[in-house]
C-alpha cells in the first residue's frame, strides 16, 4: 500500500439558469486554461455543502443555495492525483459583480450543454460533463444523506 496516496477531496455545484450552466474558466495548475463548475477543496471544520457554498461565492461572485447532491465522483487524473467529488445542484441567488474572483480564476460564464461539450479537451476533467449530464438525467440526492458526527 501506498502510504503517500492521498485523494483530494473535493466539491462543486451545478447552477442553472435558462438552459445555462455557470461555469468558470480558470488556470489549471498555474499554467493551462480550462473550463470547469465552480469547484474546490474542502477546509477545516467546514461541511461539505458549506464548502460548495462558498467556493461557488469565491469563484463567480455568485450567491447561491445548495438544493441536492447530484453525485459522488472518484477519478484518477493522469499525473496521478485522484479526486473524490461531491456534486451538489444549487439555486443562483444574488451576484456580487463588485466582488473579485480566486485567484487563477479569469471569469465566471454561463453556458449550454452544446458549448460545453464544444470546449472538449478545455474541460478540466472529465467529471464536469458527467456532473451535468447526470444532473440533466434527474440524479438527485438529499443533503442529509451525509452524517456529520
Amino acid at each position: 500500500m501506498n502510504q503517500e496516496w492521498s485523494p483530494r477531496l473535493t466539491v462543486a455545484t451545478i447552477i442553472e439558469r435558462d438552459g445555462r450552466f455557470l461555469l468558470v474558466e480558470e488556470y489549471a495548475d498555474g499554467e493551462e486554461l480550462v473550463y470547469n463548475q465552480p469547484a474546490g477543496h474542502l477546509d477545516e471544520h467546514e461541511t461539505l455543502a458549506a464548502a460548495a457554498i462558498r467556493e461557488t461565492l469565491e469563484e463567480t461572485a455568485w450567491e447561491v443555495r445548495v438544493d441536492a447532491i447530484v453525485g459522488l465522483y472518484y477519478w484518477t487524473h493522469p499525473k496521478g492525483h485522484t479526486f473524490v467529488r461531491t456534486c451538489f445542484v444549487g439555486t443562483a441567488l444574488q451576484h456580487h459583480p463588485e466582488q473579485p474572483l480566486d485567484h487563477g480564476i479569469q471569469r465566471a460564464l454561463w453556458l449550454n450543454r452544446d458549448e460545453i461539450v464544444a470546449l472538449g479537451p478545455k474541460l478540466r476533467s472529465p467529471m464536469v460533463m458527467r456532473c451535468i449530464d447526470d444532473y440533466l438525467a434527474g440524479k438527485r440526492y438529499p443533503l442529509d444523506l451525509f452524517g456529520y458526527l
